[in-house]
């Protein structure tokens, strides 16, 4: 098979996170989604609950376009007295996700990694969506609250990746033209998910 890079966005509870660990399993690709977190902390020297803080937040104007014009995606070109720290953790995480897509197949979640990739091309960008009451249930039952705690904690959730992804593209997030595969969770869970993106792929 060739080299393939899947990036997943989702939906909170949508079972992003599950699905790309199956589809790790099934495939063999590595999977990153905290790990970003973790590298961009190596990197930094920036302890790792700090930037957590400011993963996929979107917490100032900085245009996307000045944060990333480069073709390196150089952080050093920018003064870290005057670029905030999300800023700053984007184009980390930014830098990251391009070497890693360059160097093998793998699954990367978030981090508005579909539009980081925009001009490679063997990406195959994925969209999880499900029902609310079914994502606020999954969450309810992971963090021990209520459903109406974890429903709105969907609805915020959504929001603020809606928000981060807008900030940094331009674009509005879970539009279905932006994506090769959207699939609904609503019914199938995160083995089901991962064995049509599989399939998908199979077939590239």
């Amino acid at each position: 098979m060739a080299s393939r890079v899947v990036t997943i966005a989702r939906q909170y509870g949508a079972s992003g996170r599950f699905t790309g660990e199956v589809l790790s399993e099934l495939t063999g690709m590595p999977y990153y989604d905290r790990e970003l977190i973790t590298m961009s902390a190596d990197r930094s020297g920036m302890k790792e609950d700090v930037l957590e803080s400011h993963d996929e937040k979107a917490q100032s104007s900085l245009l996307y376009t000045l944060a990333i014009g480069s073709v390196n995606y150089g952080m050093n070109d920018m003064s870290p007295y005057t670029m905030p720290l999300s800023d700053k953790l984007f184009v980390q995480q930014s830098n990251i996700i391009h070497e890693l897509a360059r160097k093998s197949s793998c699954i990367i979640v978030g981090r508005c990694a579909d539009y980081v990739l925009r001009d490679e091309k063997n990406v195959v960008r994925v969209f999880l969506k499900a029902d609310l009451n079914v994502r606020a249930e999954r969450v309810a039952k992971r963090h021990s609250i209520s459903l109406s705690e974890a429903q709105d904690m969907c609805i915020k959730t959504d929001k603020r990746r809606a928000n981060y992804y807008s900030h940094y593209t331009g674009q509005k997030w879970g539009q279905i033209n932006l994506y090769d595969l959207v699939i609904d969770t609503t019914v199938i869970d995160a083995k089901g998910a991962a064995a049509v993106i599989k399939a998908y792929i199979d077939l590239l």
